[in-house]
């Protein structure tokens, strides 16, 4: 990116995740993170891939620097101190997404068995999902009710920023599908609703600098 009043590594993705506690991470620093990414994650760091924090920020790094990154670099030429909020707060959300929050129960039939997957990880698998659509990024991402108790009702909301030119109606329904997917595959949770608030439509001729979150 080029323009005279845009410092162009200003938008880099390691420079807005570089706030991320370390004790999010295990440890381990968002340069270290994107220098793993760099090496294709070889040789295989274990204190990296067995951190939780790590790996949800790592996975959320890969795709900022793949289709969701992509879809804001032309547009923050035109319009730069308005994708700089956008993309900071979505950094934050991944910031609290790092955390391990609390344990939700997968039944097992063995009794003395028990299984559970951490708040945080399913936060990242919704995240993740929703990104994985090509034409959105996903910005804040909430489970509200009582995760911990097994068939507990629970509602998921998310909000996103899209592509220019789609059918909101259309995005809003796949997004939904693909969240459903990924949680009935992976938990037990009781998805009473999925609630999907799009906040942004990303286009070099919008004007707004509103907080979209």
């Amino acid at each position: 990116m080029t323009s005279d009043n845009v410092d162009p590594t200003s938008l880099d993705p390691e420079r807005l995740l570089d706030g991320l506690d370390p004790s999010d991470l295990d440890g381990h620093t968002i340069e270290e993170l994107g220098d793993y990414l760099d090496s294709g994650r070889q040789p295989r760091n274990a204190s990296i891939e067995n951190s939780a924090g790590s790996r949800i920020a790592l996975d959320s790094l890969a795709r900022l620097r793949r289709e969701s990154w992509a879809m804001l670099e032309e547009e923050s030429v035109a319009d730069p101190d308005r994708d700089r909020i956008w993309m900071q707060n979505v950094i934050a959300n991944i910031s609290r997404e790092s955390k391990a929050g609390r344990d939700i129960p997968i039944s097992h039939p063995h009794p003395a068995t028990t299984l559970k997957i951490t708040e945080g990880s399913v936060r990242g698998l919704i995240r993740a999902a929703g990104d994985g659509t090509g034409g959105a990024i996903i910005g804040k991402v909430a489970l509200d009710g009582d995760v911990t108790l097994p068939r507990e009702p629970i509602t998921v909301s998310v909000t996103a920023s899209v592509n220019y030119g789609q059918n909101l109606a259309a995005l809003a329904r796949l997004l939904r599908e693909v969240i459903a997917d990924e949680l009935s595959t992976h938990t037990e949770l009781n998805v009473t609703a999925i609630d999907v608030a799009i906040q942004d439509v990303h286009t070099k001729s919008t004007a707004t600098t509103k907080d979209p979150l």
